[in-house]
């Protein structure tokens, strides 16, 4: 079996035009992230999916791989799709979406991602880590609610599962890595969005609809992800610090 990373990055952004280029301690932001990839080495290859050229050239100075992609897809995971169709990836292949604006992201955090494949039976995977009562309640961190064997039974906004008795409920944030089967991307991508998908404007809740099975692994590990020019300073901290503490 092989793995292999995509990274998905566009050029537009409402918040933050251009925010791949973004400098970060010296780097553009997307050159992080690829570096951060590649120290995982359990992929075979790792890749770019971009929609603009000036992204695919400025990752050509830096001998990154990049595959260019129609402008006109709505959502990463569509994008990592062509990408791996232009590449002429496996249909038995693992494919690890790892979004282009995480460049606090661990490579131990990619390793426990693909830990559920070894033994053959993983079809989608992510990450989540415990969080707090409080943190549960902000609806831009979305919470997943999780079997006895780790699997994912919901994902929500709201603050699930609701506590009737405070104290008593453990909550799981979910960090949006996903790593799939190449014939499961492929279904994703050629299936309709879902009613519960629409409602909480969250993709990965069209697989649960289908009965598509995702395995959670818990991380003691979060990344900071770059929406806006002010969470610049806040990750070259982060980066700053993990290589202090021999992190990365």
């Amino acid at each position: 079996m092989r793995y292999y990373a995509l990274i998905p990055v566009r050029y537009a952004s409402s918040r933050f035009p251009g925010k791949p280029l973004a400098p970060i301690l010296g780097e553009p932001m997307f050159s992080h992230v690829f570096r951060r990839v590649r120290q995982c080495d359990l992929f075979s290859a790792a890749y770019m999916a971009t929609d603009d050229e000036r992204i695919a050239q400025e990752a050509k100075k830096r001998d990154i791989p990049c595959v260019l992609t129609r402008l006109d897809h709505g959502s990463g995971t569509d994008r990592v799709l062509e990408a791996a169709e232009n590449l002429g990836l496996e249909e038995d292949a693992v494919i690890a979406n790892i979004q282009g604006d995480e460049p606090t992201l661990l490579p131990s955090m990619l390793t426990q991602l693909l830990e559920p494949f070894h033994n053959g039976s993983a079809q989608v995977t992510t990450l989540v880590k415990r969080i707090s009562a409080e943190q549960a309640q902000n609806p831009d961190l979305v919470k997943v609610v999780l079997s006895r064997w780790g699997r994912a039974l919901y994902f929500s906004r709201s603050p699930v599962p609701y506590a009737r008795n405070p104290g008593r409920a453990t909550y799981w944030g979910h960090i949006g890595l996903y790593a799939y089967r190449m014939r499961i991307l492929r279904f994703f991508a050629q299936t309709e969005p879902s009613p519960l998908e629409r409602t909480e404007k969250l993709e990965q809740l069209r697989l649960l609809e289908s009965e598509v099975p995702i395995h959670a692994v818990a991380t003691e590990h979060a990344g900071h992800g770059v929406d806006s020019p002010q969470d610049v300073p806040v990750a070259e901290e982060i980066i700053q610090e993990q290589e202090r503490c021999g992190l990365f």
